[in-house]
């Protein structure tokens, strides 16, 4: 075997090193990457890979609303803000005897100035959830239940008892970003009563 020979070989070899060395750290970091997504959007993480259907895209998309959210300057309300929103919140809530509809439809809006107030910027729903759930990813499922009821409703598909459960699922996002507190586990969202 010539000295050429032997020196292509070692050549070779040194690149084969060097690509499944270079295959097992891109592998370590998309774990670490998948991991880290997973454990930060809990429920929205599954939610969203059942909604793309690619665990590629949901992962793409979880980022992005991070750099996203990253420039939100949100910030926690002061006591005040919270007193004045949660009698705001009890009015609304004991309307739904008298007009679920009405009650309904007010809740969503005090979500909306909560979420201004807080500094998240008010566009779409899709895109108030997305945001939403960079720092509140599992309450984040009870505003898809509600806002789920609440179109049901308007295709006349939703009932009374519906209704009580997406204003169960408002009050339990807006109990959160009153509060600013991190809710301890998970919470089922799509079985009845799951939320009370």
């Amino acid at each position: 075997m010539s000295s050429n020979s032997v020196l292509l070989i070692l050549v070779a070899a040194v690149v084969v090193v060097v690509l499944v060395i270079a295959l097992i750290q891109f592998r370590q970091h998309k774990n670490k990457r998948h991991q880290r997504l997973r454990e930060r959007f809990g429920p929205e993480y599954d939610r969203l890979v059942t909604a793309t259907g690619n665990t590629a895209a949901a992962e793409r998309e979880l980022e992005a609303r991070e750099k996203r959210a990253a420039r939100y300057k949100i910030r926690t309300l002061s006591s005040e803000e919270q007193a004045r929103f949660a009698s705001r919140w009890q009015l609304v809530q004991g309307e739904f005897v008298d007009n679920p509809k009405a009650s309904l439809g007010r809740a969503d809006a005090l979500l909306g100035e909560v979420m201004t107030a807080r500094g998240y910027p008010l566009l779409d729903f899709e895109q108030r959830s997305a945001d939403l759930s960079v720092d509140h990813p599992v309450v984040v499922q009870h505003y898809h239940a509600a806002h789920d009821i609440a179109l049901r409703y308007t295709k006349g598909e939703a009932t009374t008892e519906d209704m009580r459960q997406a204003m169960i699922h408002y009050r339990a996002l807006f109990e959160d970003l009153i509060s600013d507190a991190v809710p301890a586990a998970p919470v089922a969202v799509n079985t009845p009563h799951a939320a009370e």
